[in-house]
């Protein structure tokens, strides 16, 4: 089809115009500097919820989005989901080669573009080994590298801004696969050198890293997140009896148990955890049975109920985190 030099000129301006719409896709900056999390260059403490398993189907990131405003009216900012894991949802978020399945990027994309709508943040989680069966065993130093490589690329590709990595989940593929953490920092950075990236291992983080998570030592000049917070009480006496041991797994059985529901001890350590994290000026992102167990139990996306096995769920703590925002004055 031929236009007139006029139709052709407003054309070209509407392709133009449409090619901008489509690159820039974020409004929110996070970002690190001095040692502190920042959101449009401003101070930012994240206080969020894993949400590890929200790829697992359609159904699952659309509940999540339909409920983002809800949790932000808790003060929760930060969503934390994997591409790779976790376990018991196996999800395989990255093809053998290491590049992202279309399928679960287009879940992610949309949960990033909601929450970036919301002023809120998304930690991308690359790697997920242990018992997950998300895992390629054929893989190698050199596959890690490049689906951490392409999912740094993805996010710049997209404009993805109000986003941060984590490449390794509790360094499980260091541990098992001897992937060395501070190659996929640097594959990341070489991809995308502003994305931020965190390591989340039992060391001091590389030098090359932005954050310090979780497992991660506290390094001086970099923030500390509290990637996968849950209470810290024993329940149960034995080997492997924590929250995420023995209380919430059983022997035979491809799913979590006691889903959603916690003892009166439970609660006071995981809103105790809360408060000591956020006082500091640390981050810290709440993981529970009631957000990352798989169908038909769950994922379950919303606040639920007072974590009792008559009304499951994690509304509890919620109402504890506005109270302990409020009173740091956010």
């Amino acid at each position: 089809m031929k236009l007139a030099p006029g139709h052709a000129s407003h054309f070209a301006f509407a392709l133009l115009a449409a090619l901008c719409q489509t690159t820039i896709a974020g409004d929110h900056v996070f970002s690190v500097k001095d040692g502190r999390t920042m959101l449009d260059g401003k101070p930012f403490l994240v206080a969020g919820l894993r949400v590890s398993n929200a790829l697992i189907s359609d159904e699952a990131a659309d509940q999540l989005i339909a409920n983002l405003d809800a949790f932000k009216s808790y003060g929760v900012n930060t969503v934390s989901v994997f591409f790779m894991g976790s376990r018991f949802g196996d999800v395989k978020g990255y093809r053998q080669d290491g590049s992202p399945d279309p399928v679960y990027a287009a879940r992610m994309g949309r949960i990033i573009e909601a929450a970036d709508k919301r002023g809120m943040i998304v930690l991308a989680g690359c790697l997920y080994w242990s018992t997950s069966r998300a895992k390629w065993e054929s893989w190698t130093q050199r596959e890690a590298n490049a689906a951490v490589s392409a999912t740094a690329r993805w996010l710049e590709r997209h404009n993805y801004r109000n986003v941060f990595i984590d490449v390794d989940n509790e360094g499980m593929a260091l541990k098992e696969a001897g992937f060395d953490n501070r190659q996929l920092v640097l594959a990341a950075k070489r991809a995308a050198p502003s994305v931020v990236v965190g390591t989340n291992y039992k060391d001091q983080p590389p030098p090359e890293a932005d954050l310090a998570l979780h497992f991660s030592e506290r390094a001086p000049g970099k923030p500390y997140i509290q990637s996968e917070g849950s209470p810290s009480v024993t329940p149960l006496t034995g080997a492997n009896s924590g929250y995420w041991g023995r209380y919430s797994k059983q022997d035979g059985l491809y799913q979590y148990i006691n889903i959603g529901v916690y003892t009166p001890e439970m609660k006071r350590a995981q809103i105790e955890d809360t408060r000591r994290h956020l006082r500091r000026g640390e981050g810290y992102i709440m993981a529970s049975t009631w957000l990352q167990c798989v169908p038909p139990a769950g994922p379950n996306h919303t606040p639920g109920g007072q974590g009792t096995r008559e009304s499951p769920g994690i509304r509890w703590w919620l109402e504890s985190l506005r109270e302990i925002l409020s009173g740091l004055g956010r």
